[in-house]
């Protein structure tokens, strides 16, 4: 099983974009920040952090203002005893913005982090000028089986024998052979997810990892979906991102969110898997940054969101009824 590919290039430019650190409601929040111009928010998936985003950080601060948080209970922000839940961290991306005086963003979510880009944009849609999802949580049930096997009560005991050197050596060794018997395929992105699994050998970030997963997760699959409020981005341009081989978040998901979500744009990496701002950087560059170039930031009127809010999925049903029975039964197999 090959590795997600490094770009020695972006690595090198990117050694000076490091962790700054700003207290709010008393927690430390790390993020990284970088560039002038238009606001671009990259958020971060689970047992993840900013570094994630390092390949593609410098490039973007070209043209931008580029702030990259570690959500709480991820890489170095502090892990306390809180709400984990997807609303709790876009209010957190929300109160850290205001510390920063950043007022409206373009705001980019990969795997958790596009459920809590779609919620940021939900809950404060006056801040958000265009929304990108990339590999998406938060549309259908089907995820990963290992973050089905997480969410189980009991799974916090066999944790630190999972996460240590000896285990995810053999576990990188093994697993490949046995993928196709054990539907515990992850694609290119393994020796990536063992790298961050490596961080849950810390019982505080094991705790945040598990409220966070068991608030979004269960055993059948994901629990939250986004699909009963995606008419909601109409006016706020938008652009799904993901991997053809993704095993993490299937790519079908992305086409039942683009067929609900109105004017959005959809570029599929076809040779990326969960991770396509790692795999393909070049190319998720350029189409993000065409994407912002090509399209005006949303102009949130309150008068407008309250009709939007009003009408419902009613204009998508008399336009369109197929897709939205795809809809209906994706946001009833997810459980909501």
């Amino acid at each position: 099983m090959s590795a997600v590919p490094r770009s020695r290039g972006a690595t090198a430019d990117l050694d000076h974009v490091g962790l700054r650190f700003r207290t709010v409601h008393g927690y430390r929040r790390a993020f990284r920040m970088a560039g002038s111009g238009p606001a671009v928010l990259l958020v971060h998936g689970i047992s993840d952090n900013s570094g994630t985003w390092l390949r593609v950080l410098s490039r973007l601060a070209r043209d931008h203002t580029v702030i990259a948080p570690d959500l709480l209970g991820h890489g170095e922000s502090d892990k306390p005893r809180a709400d984990y839940a997807v609303a709790a961290y876009a209010c957190g991306l929300r109160d850290l913005l205001g510390v920063l005086d950043v007022d409206r963003v373009t705001v980019v979510g990969h795997s958790l982090g596009g459920g809590v880009a779609m919620q940021f944009a939900y809950q404060f849609p006056e801040r958000c000028e265009r929304l990108v999802l990339v590999g998406s949580g938060g549309v259908g049930r089907e995820v990963h089986p290992v973050l089905r096997l997480a969410a189980m009560p009991g799974a916090e005991l066999a944790m630190p024998f999972v996460a240590s050197a000896p285990m995810r050596s053999l576990v990188a060794g093994v697993l490949p052979a046995l993928s196709r018997f054990t539907g515990l395929d992850f694609g290119p992105d393994l020796s990536y997810a063992l790298e961050r699994y490596a961080a849950l050998r810390d019982p505080m970030a094991r705790t945040a990892f598990l409220r966070t997963l068991r608030s979004v997760v269960d055993v059948r699959g994901q629990v939250v979906t986004m699909l009963d409020r995606c008419y909601l981005t109409r006016g706020i341009p938008t652009l799904l991102v993901w991997g053809a081989e993704d095993r993490i978040i299937p790519v079908a998901h992305a086409e039942l969110a683009h067929a609900a979500m109105p004017g959005s744009r959809l570029a599929v990496f076809d040779r990326s898997g969960h991770f396509p701002h790692q795999s393909e950087p070049h190319r998720f560059l350029e189409v993000l940054g065409g994407f912002i170039r090509e399209t005006a930031p949303a102009e949130y009127d309150p008068r407008v969101w309250r009709a939007i809010l009003r009408d419902g999925r009613d204009p998508e049903r008399a336009t369109d009824p197929v897709v939205a029975a795809r809809v209906d039964r994706a946001t009833v197999s997810s459980g909501s």
